[in-house]
Protein backbone atom coordinates (compact mmCIF):
# COMPACT_ATOMS: atom_id res chain seq x y z
CA UNK A 1 0.00 0.00 0.00
CA UNK A 2 1.42 3.36 -1.05
CA UNK A 3 0.56 6.51 0.86
CA UNK A 4 0.38 9.61 -1.35
CA UNK A 5 0.16 13.16 0.01
CA UNK A 6 1.26 16.65 -0.96
CA UNK A 7 1.73 20.13 0.47
CA UNK A 8 2.92 23.54 -0.62
CA UNK A 9 6.69 23.82 -0.31
CA UNK A 10 7.36 27.32 -1.60
CA UNK A 11 6.62 29.89 -4.26
CA UNK A 12 8.59 31.21 -7.22
CA UNK A 13 7.86 34.89 -7.96
CA UNK A 14 6.20 35.22 -11.34
CA UNK A 15 5.75 31.45 -11.75
CA UNK A 16 3.62 30.25 -8.85
CA UNK A 17 3.62 27.76 -6.01
CA UNK A 18 5.87 24.73 -5.74
CA UNK A 19 4.40 21.62 -4.16
CA UNK A 20 6.11 18.66 -2.56
CA UNK A 21 4.57 15.22 -3.13
CA UNK A 22 5.34 12.38 -0.72
CA UNK A 23 5.07 8.75 -1.84
CA UNK A 24 5.65 6.21 0.92
CA UNK A 25 5.67 2.45 1.47
CA UNK A 26 7.15 0.44 4.32
CA UNK A 27 10.38 0.03 2.34
CA UNK A 28 10.87 3.29 0.42
CA UNK A 29 9.95 6.95 0.71
CA UNK A 30 10.30 9.50 -2.10
CA UNK A 31 9.72 13.26 -2.17
CA UNK A 32 9.01 14.90 -5.52
CA UNK A 33 8.91 18.62 -6.29
CA UNK A 34 6.73 20.18 -8.96
CA UNK A 35 9.71 22.44 -9.75
CA UNK A 36 11.63 20.50 -12.38
CA UNK A 37 9.67 17.29 -11.66
CA UNK A 38 12.55 16.78 -9.24
CA UNK A 39 13.29 13.86 -6.93
CA UNK A 40 14.15 15.77 -3.75
CA UNK A 41 14.75 12.71 -1.60
CA UNK A 42 14.70 8.93 -1.92
CA UNK A 43 15.01 7.00 1.32
CA UNK A 44 15.41 3.27 1.85
CA UNK A 45 16.40 0.87 4.61
CA UNK A 46 19.88 -0.53 5.10
CA UNK A 47 20.69 -3.93 6.53
CA UNK A 48 20.47 -2.35 10.00
CA UNK A 49 16.82 -1.50 9.29
CA UNK A 50 17.44 2.25 9.39
CA UNK A 51 16.16 4.59 6.68
CA UNK A 52 18.61 6.89 4.88
CA UNK A 53 18.16 9.41 2.09
CA UNK A 54 20.33 8.27 -0.84
CA UNK A 55 19.98 11.18 -3.32
CA UNK A 56 21.66 14.58 -3.21
CA UNK A 57 19.58 17.74 -3.03
CA UNK A 58 18.73 20.90 -1.11
CA UNK A 59 16.78 21.77 2.02
CA UNK A 60 15.13 24.83 0.49
CA UNK A 61 13.65 26.15 -2.73
CA UNK A 62 16.44 28.68 -3.24
CA UNK A 63 18.91 25.82 -3.60
CA UNK A 64 16.98 24.35 -6.51
CA UNK A 65 16.42 27.72 -8.17
CA UNK A 66 20.18 28.41 -8.11
CA UNK A 67 21.25 24.84 -8.87
CA UNK A 68 23.47 24.36 -11.94
CA UNK A 69 24.13 20.62 -11.51
CA UNK A 70 20.57 19.31 -12.11
CA UNK A 71 20.31 17.59 -8.72
CA UNK A 72 17.35 15.19 -8.93
CA UNK A 73 15.77 17.04 -11.86
CA UNK A 74 13.93 15.93 -14.96
CA UNK A 75 16.04 17.26 -17.82
CA UNK A 76 14.85 18.08 -21.33
CA UNK A 77 13.86 18.84 -24.02
CA UNK A 78 17.09 16.96 -24.85
CA UNK A 79 19.19 15.45 -22.09
CA UNK A 80 22.97 15.30 -22.40
CA UNK A 81 25.01 17.22 -24.98
CA UNK A 82 24.35 18.47 -28.51
CA UNK A 83 27.55 19.34 -30.33
CA UNK A 84 27.94 23.12 -30.63
CA UNK A 85 24.21 23.44 -29.89
CA UNK A 86 23.54 22.97 -33.57
CA UNK A 87 21.50 20.59 -35.71
CA UNK A 88 19.74 20.50 -39.08
CA UNK A 89 16.16 19.25 -39.35
CA UNK A 90 14.13 19.08 -42.56
CA UNK A 91 16.70 21.31 -44.23
CA UNK A 92 16.49 24.02 -41.57
CA UNK A 93 19.36 24.89 -39.24
CA UNK A 94 18.72 25.30 -35.52
CA UNK A 95 21.06 26.99 -33.06
CA UNK A 96 20.56 26.39 -29.35
CA UNK A 97 22.06 28.30 -26.44
CA UNK A 98 25.56 27.14 -25.49
CA UNK A 99 25.78 26.28 -21.79
CA UNK A 100 28.51 23.60 -21.48
CA UNK A 101 31.84 24.57 -23.03
CA UNK A 102 31.12 24.77 -26.78
CA UNK A 103 27.99 22.59 -26.50
CA UNK A 104 24.34 22.68 -25.44
CA UNK A 105 23.52 20.59 -22.36
CA UNK A 106 20.30 19.26 -20.78
CA UNK A 107 17.81 21.42 -22.64
CA UNK A 108 19.37 24.85 -22.44
CA UNK A 109 19.68 27.82 -20.11
CA UNK A 110 16.11 27.32 -18.85
CA UNK A 111 15.33 23.70 -19.44
CA UNK A 112 12.59 21.57 -17.94
CA UNK A 113 14.45 21.52 -14.59
CA UNK A 114 13.60 25.20 -14.03
CA UNK A 115 9.89 25.00 -14.87
CA UNK A 116 6.98 24.38 -12.47
CA UNK A 117 5.06 21.31 -13.67
CA UNK A 118 1.32 20.71 -13.18
CA UNK A 119 0.63 17.82 -10.80
CA UNK A 120 -2.21 15.28 -10.83
CA UNK A 121 -2.62 12.48 -8.30
CA UNK A 122 -2.33 8.89 -9.52
CA UNK A 123 -2.96 5.62 -7.78
CA UNK A 124 0.35 5.05 -5.94
CA UNK A 125 1.92 8.20 -7.33
CA UNK A 126 1.77 11.51 -9.16
CA UNK A 127 1.82 12.67 -12.78
CA UNK A 128 3.60 15.92 -13.66
CA UNK A 129 2.97 17.66 -16.98
CA UNK A 130 3.97 20.76 -18.92
CA UNK A 131 3.68 22.37 -22.34
CA UNK A 132 6.91 23.48 -23.99
CA UNK A 133 6.08 26.15 -26.60
CA UNK A 134 7.35 26.20 -30.17
CA UNK A 135 10.81 27.74 -30.12
CA UNK A 136 11.43 26.98 -26.43
CA UNK A 137 15.22 27.20 -25.90
CA UNK A 138 15.53 27.12 -29.70
CA UNK A 139 13.74 23.81 -30.29
CA UNK A 140 10.97 23.48 -32.91
CA UNK A 141 7.40 22.42 -32.14
CA UNK A 142 4.97 22.73 -29.27
CA UNK A 143 5.55 19.69 -27.08
CA UNK A 144 3.24 18.28 -24.40
CA UNK A 145 5.23 16.31 -21.84
CA UNK A 146 4.32 14.21 -18.83
CA UNK A 147 6.38 12.34 -16.24
CA UNK A 148 4.62 9.85 -13.95
CA UNK A 149 6.18 8.67 -10.70
CA UNK A 150 4.64 5.58 -9.09
CA UNK A 151 5.92 3.79 -6.01
CA UNK A 152 5.02 0.19 -5.31
CA UNK A 153 6.78 -1.75 -2.56
CA UNK A 154 10.52 -1.18 -3.15
CA UNK A 155 10.33 0.13 -6.74
CA UNK A 156 9.96 3.68 -8.04
CA UNK A 157 8.83 3.66 -11.68
CA UNK A 158 9.18 6.71 -13.91
CA UNK A 159 7.22 6.89 -17.18
CA UNK A 160 7.94 9.65 -19.70
CA UNK A 161 5.50 10.60 -22.47
CA UNK A 162 5.41 13.39 -25.07
CA UNK A 163 3.65 14.59 -28.23
CA UNK A 164 4.69 17.35 -30.62
CA UNK A 165 2.99 19.29 -33.43
CA UNK A 166 6.30 19.46 -35.35
CA UNK A 167 9.26 17.15 -35.72
CA UNK A 168 11.69 17.82 -32.86
CA UNK A 169 14.49 16.02 -31.03
CA UNK A 170 13.58 14.80 -27.57
CA UNK A 171 15.44 12.84 -24.92
CA UNK A 172 14.12 12.95 -21.36
CA UNK A 173 15.77 11.57 -18.24
CA UNK A 174 16.11 12.03 -14.50
CA UNK A 175 19.37 13.40 -13.14
CA UNK A 176 19.45 12.10 -9.56
CA UNK A 177 22.84 11.80 -7.86
CA UNK A 178 23.01 8.68 -5.67
CA UNK A 179 25.12 7.68 -2.70
CA UNK A 180 23.84 4.47 -1.12
CA UNK A 181 25.72 5.21 2.11
CA UNK A 182 23.56 8.32 2.48
CA UNK A 183 23.39 11.67 0.71
CA UNK A 184 25.94 13.22 3.09
CA UNK A 185 28.62 10.52 2.68
CA UNK A 186 31.98 11.72 1.40
CA UNK A 187 32.45 9.57 -1.70
CA UNK A 188 31.37 6.46 -3.63
CA UNK A 189 34.72 4.68 -3.72
CA UNK A 190 33.34 1.79 -1.63
CA UNK A 191 30.38 1.15 -3.98
CA UNK A 192 30.33 -1.75 -6.43
CA UNK A 193 28.85 -1.12 -9.89
CA UNK A 194 27.73 -3.43 -12.68
CA UNK A 195 26.42 -2.11 -16.04
CA UNK A 196 24.92 -4.52 -18.56
CA UNK A 197 26.56 -3.10 -21.68
CA UNK A 198 28.79 -4.71 -24.28
CA UNK A 199 29.96 -1.34 -25.62
CA UNK A 200 30.25 2.34 -24.79
CA UNK A 201 30.68 5.62 -26.68
CA UNK A 202 34.16 7.20 -26.67
CA UNK A 203 34.05 11.00 -26.48
CA UNK A 204 36.16 13.95 -27.60
CA UNK A 205 37.69 16.59 -25.34
CA UNK A 206 34.29 18.31 -24.96
CA UNK A 207 32.46 15.03 -24.07
CA UNK A 208 30.74 14.70 -27.46
CA UNK A 209 30.66 11.10 -28.81
CA UNK A 210 33.11 10.54 -31.64
CA UNK A 211 30.55 8.44 -33.54
CA UNK A 212 32.25 5.15 -32.71
CA UNK A 213 30.65 2.44 -30.54
CA UNK A 214 33.54 0.62 -28.89
CA UNK A 215 33.48 -2.76 -27.16
CA UNK A 216 34.13 -2.66 -23.42
CA UNK A 217 36.15 -5.87 -23.28
CA UNK A 218 39.72 -5.28 -22.16
CA UNK A 219 39.04 -1.66 -21.18
CA UNK A 220 38.30 0.12 -17.87
CA UNK A 221 34.73 0.50 -19.20
CA UNK A 222 34.03 -3.22 -18.81
CA UNK A 223 31.54 -3.13 -15.95
CA UNK A 224 29.65 -6.28 -16.90
CA UNK A 225 30.74 -7.85 -13.63
CA UNK A 226 30.69 -5.95 -10.31
CA UNK A 227 33.72 -3.71 -9.81
CA UNK A 228 34.70 -1.42 -6.96
CA UNK A 229 34.30 2.17 -8.13
CA UNK A 230 37.30 3.67 -6.30
CA UNK A 231 40.06 1.58 -7.93
CA UNK A 232 38.32 1.66 -11.31
CA UNK A 233 38.22 5.47 -11.30
CA UNK A 234 42.02 5.44 -11.19
CA UNK A 235 42.05 3.57 -14.52
CA UNK A 236 39.60 5.68 -16.56
CA UNK A 237 40.56 8.98 -18.23
CA UNK A 238 40.48 11.89 -15.80
CA UNK A 239 38.27 13.17 -14.24
CA UNK A 240 36.09 10.02 -14.15
CA UNK A 241 33.14 8.33 -15.80
CA UNK A 242 30.84 10.53 -17.91
CA UNK A 243 30.05 8.13 -20.73
CA UNK A 244 27.10 6.53 -22.45
CA UNK A 245 26.91 2.75 -22.09
CA UNK A 246 25.06 1.11 -24.97
CA UNK A 247 22.20 -1.09 -23.74
CA UNK A 248 20.71 -1.62 -27.18
CA UNK A 249 21.32 -0.56 -30.76
CA UNK A 250 19.31 0.96 -33.64
CA UNK A 251 16.55 -1.43 -34.65
CA UNK A 252 16.45 -3.36 -31.37
CA UNK A 253 12.93 -4.05 -30.07
CA UNK A 254 11.45 -1.84 -27.33
CA UNK A 255 11.76 -3.68 -24.02
CA UNK A 256 12.73 -3.18 -20.41
CA UNK A 257 16.31 -4.18 -19.64
CA UNK A 258 18.42 -4.36 -16.51
CA UNK A 259 20.76 -1.43 -17.09
CA UNK A 260 22.77 -1.30 -13.89
CA UNK A 261 23.16 -2.67 -10.39
CA UNK A 262 25.03 -0.82 -7.66
CA UNK A 263 25.58 -2.07 -4.13
CA UNK A 264 27.12 -0.61 -1.01
CA UNK A 265 28.41 -3.50 1.11
CA UNK A 266 28.66 -1.57 4.39
CA UNK A 267 25.01 -0.46 4.45
CA UNK A 268 23.77 -3.45 2.44
CA UNK A 269 21.78 -1.19 0.10
CA UNK A 270 21.35 -2.29 -3.50
CA UNK A 271 20.04 -0.16 -6.39
CA UNK A 272 18.84 -1.83 -9.59
CA UNK A 273 17.95 0.31 -12.61
CA UNK A 274 15.83 -1.05 -15.46
CA UNK A 275 14.89 0.90 -18.57
CA UNK A 276 13.44 0.75 -22.07
CA UNK A 277 15.99 3.35 -23.24
CA UNK A 278 18.94 2.36 -25.47
CA UNK A 279 21.60 3.92 -23.24
CA UNK A 280 22.60 4.89 -19.74
CA UNK A 281 25.00 7.73 -18.95
CA UNK A 282 27.18 6.69 -16.01
CA UNK A 283 28.51 9.85 -14.35
CA UNK A 284 30.61 9.96 -11.20
CA UNK A 285 29.99 13.57 -10.11
CA UNK A 286 33.31 14.69 -11.55
CA UNK A 287 32.42 18.39 -11.44
CA UNK A 288 30.98 18.71 -7.96
CA UNK A 289 33.55 20.60 -5.91
CA UNK A 290 32.06 21.14 -2.46
CA UNK A 291 31.34 24.78 -3.18
CA UNK A 292 27.61 24.69 -2.36
CA UNK A 293 25.64 23.43 0.61
CA UNK A 294 23.16 20.58 0.20
CA UNK A 295 20.75 18.86 2.56
CA UNK A 296 21.62 18.89 6.26
CA UNK A 297 24.61 21.14 5.55
CA UNK A 298 26.40 18.54 3.41
CA UNK A 299 29.01 19.77 0.95
CA UNK A 300 29.02 17.62 -2.15
CA UNK A 301 32.51 17.08 -3.54
CA UNK A 302 34.05 15.31 -6.50
CA UNK A 303 33.03 11.63 -6.71
CA UNK A 304 30.56 12.11 -3.84
CA UNK A 305 27.83 10.37 -5.86
CA UNK A 306 26.94 8.74 -9.14
CA UNK A 307 24.24 9.23 -11.79
CA UNK A 308 22.62 6.59 -13.98
CA UNK A 309 20.85 8.70 -16.59
CA UNK A 310 18.76 6.38 -18.77
CA UNK A 311 18.40 8.02 -22.17
CA UNK A 312 19.02 7.99 -25.89
CA UNK A 313 22.64 8.23 -27.00
CA UNK A 314 24.14 11.73 -26.68
CA UNK A 315 24.16 14.03 -29.75
CA UNK A 316 21.93 11.55 -31.60
CA UNK A 317 20.36 14.41 -33.58
CA UNK A 318 23.74 14.86 -35.29
CA UNK A 319 24.82 11.21 -35.49
CA UNK A 320 23.02 9.26 -38.21
CA UNK A 321 24.21 5.86 -36.94
CA UNK A 322 22.76 6.44 -33.44
CA UNK A 323 19.20 5.50 -32.36
CA UNK A 324 16.63 7.95 -33.71
CA UNK A 325 15.84 10.78 -31.29
CA UNK A 326 13.21 12.58 -33.38
CA UNK A 327 9.58 12.89 -32.28
CA UNK A 328 7.34 13.49 -35.29
CA UNK A 329 3.86 14.97 -35.49
CA UNK A 330 1.27 12.32 -34.61
CA UNK A 331 3.78 10.02 -32.91
CA UNK A 332 3.97 9.16 -29.22
CA UNK A 333 7.19 9.38 -27.24
CA UNK A 334 7.25 6.96 -24.32
CA UNK A 335 9.84 5.26 -22.21
CA UNK A 336 10.00 3.76 -18.73
CA UNK A 337 12.74 3.53 -16.09
CA UNK A 338 12.50 1.87 -12.69
CA UNK A 339 14.65 2.18 -9.58
CA UNK A 340 14.48 -0.74 -7.14
CA UNK A 341 16.05 -0.36 -3.69
CA UNK A 342 16.70 -3.49 -1.63
CA UNK A 343 19.28 -4.86 0.80
CA UNK A 344 21.67 -7.76 0.53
Amino acid sequence: MTQVSHQQWGEVPGQGRVDLWLLQTSQVQVEILTLGATIKSLSSRGKDGQMADVVLGYDNLEGYLCDKRYLGATVGRVANRIAKGHFILDGKQYQLDINNGPNALHGGLRGFNKVIWFATALEDGVQLSLTSPDGDQGYPGEVHVSVSYTLRADTLTVEYQAKSNKTTPINLTNHSYFNLAGQDATDIYDHQVCISAQSYLPVDSTSIPTGESRGVEGTPFDLRKPVLIGPRLQQVPSPGFDHNFCLSFPGDPWKMRLAARVCHPDSGRVLEVRTSQPGVQFYTANYLDGSFVGKDGARYGKHSSFCLETQNWPDAVNQVSFPDCLLRRGEDYRHVTSFTLTTQ
